[in-house]
């Protein structure tokens, strides 16, 4: 018997781990201080009356023998298909039933979306990049090539002709920098990809906190269902991070080397995955109803007003950033030239803030600091106040 030896390829993931170590020995020194938590990248939101109601009355249908329900279709079921195509309609977007695949969420189809490609296929990811993208290539041995994002570029790297890659990973609105692609540049990547006859594999995870005029999905982009995948989640959206439900959509159009990818990933999915419980399906659903697309835009606006005083804050205090208004994420610049671990301990232990340091998503974000708007109002601006005197005191 022999191991994949890829796996030992793997760095060790260390950014959380050391982050709670380091938390958990502060907290021990200092058990009366407060500590406020913007590093998460989980929301603290409930969810919504309407999804819980759907979710009690799934329950008790599946309490009943007349409305039992054992094996769904591991594509999802028809009725939330069909919602999410609704909802992409509402956009401009038409797309077919049989194109939506329910999943456990994002994550576990951005890494499972591999199985299709051939590990000879070269991988060109943004960097800094949330981790998942690196990690499942390396898992499966391929060659990765790294897109710089940085302050010049305004974290929105743009393609490189002589950079040529087989898949390309696009995340917008980004984690971790919050920045949010706009439709000419994205339009430019879609004319990279298919003159390199590559394929995008789109994250568009946080596309429910766009406000400005700016792209929701890469299908609002002429020529995007030849050469795109994209991956989303009702995690951000509606508070499913515990409950776990998302979607991704493969167009019919996309063929490579004569073969749909749609079918593919069909009978991919068939074989290796039984599908999304029914009770939580049903609650997706529920999020797709007028009623409550409201109260998700309420949850939603409540963490975009958290992000709007922590931008506020760094406005005042004249440190660089991005993120925030179209993203739960404000990417900053650390000050007076700190690194980013730097930074991270003299906000801990000076005022009992955490954060997430830059540099933990890769090379690229060293010097720089991610703040997440997912705590409470009350929570949020108590560490801006706490942050301001820190910072003017440095």
């Amino acid at each position: 018997m022999k191991l994949n030896r890829n796996y030992f390829n793997l760095q060790e993931s260390y950014l959380f781990s050391t982050i709670a170590h380091k938390v958990e020995d502060y907290q021990k020194k200092n058990p009366e201080q407060k500590i406020i938590r913007m590093g998460i990248g989980d929301v603290t939101r409930p969810l919504c009356p309407k999804v819980v109601e759907a979710m009690q009355q799934a329950a008790l249908e599946m309490g009943q023998e007349s409305t039992f329900r054992g094996y769904g279709p591991e594509q999802g079921y028809a009725f939330l298909r069909e919602d999410i195509r609704g909802y992409y309609a509402n956009r401009g977007v038409a797309l077919q039933e049989d194109e939506i695949f329910i999943s456990d969420g994002a994550k576990s189809d951005l890494g499972n979306i591999l199985d299709l490609f051939s590990a000879d296929n070269s991988v060109l990811i943004p960097n800094p990049v949330y981790p998942v993208y690196v990690d499942t290539n390396v898992m499966a041995g391929r060659r990765i090539s790294y897109l710089f994002a940085n302050r010049e570029n305004q974290f929105l790297p743009m393609p490189d002709l002589s950079q040529p890659a087989d898949i390309i990973y696009l995340c917008s609105p980004n984690n971790p920098t919050g920045a949010v692609y706009n439709k000419e540049q994205l339009a430019e990547w879609v004319r990279y990809a298919r003159k390199q006859h590559a394929l995008i594999l789109f994250d568009a995870a946080y596309e429910a906190f766009v406000q400005d005029p700016l792209p929701h999905s890469i299908f609002e982009i002429e020529g995007a269902k030849q050469c795109a995948i994209e991956f989303c989640s009702l995690s951000k959206t509606a508070g499913f991070t515990g409950t776990r439900c998302g979607y991704t959509v493969v167009p019919n159009d996309l063929v490579f080397e004569n073969a749909g990818l749609n079918k593919l990933w069909l009978r991919r999915q068939t074989t290796k995955f039984n599908g999304v419980p029914y009770v939580v399906q049903k609650a997706a659903s529920a999020v797709f109803t007028e009623e409550g697309q409201q109260q998700v835009r309420q949850n939603i606006a409540y963490y975009q007003q958290n992000a709007a005083v922590i931008s506020s804050t760094l406005q005042e205090l004249g440190i660089w950033f991005i993120g925030g208004r179209n993203s739960p994420y404000i990417w900053m610049q650390c000050p007076k030239g700190l690194g980013s671990w730097q930074f991270f301990d003299i906000l801990l232990e000076k005022c009992g803030v955490v954060g997430t340091p830059g540099s933990g998503f890769g090379s690229a974000g060293e010097g720089y600091f991610r703040l997440t708007a997912f705590g409470s109002h009350d929570d949020t601006k108590e560490a801006m106040t706490r942050f301001s005197h820190i910072i003017v005191n440095l």
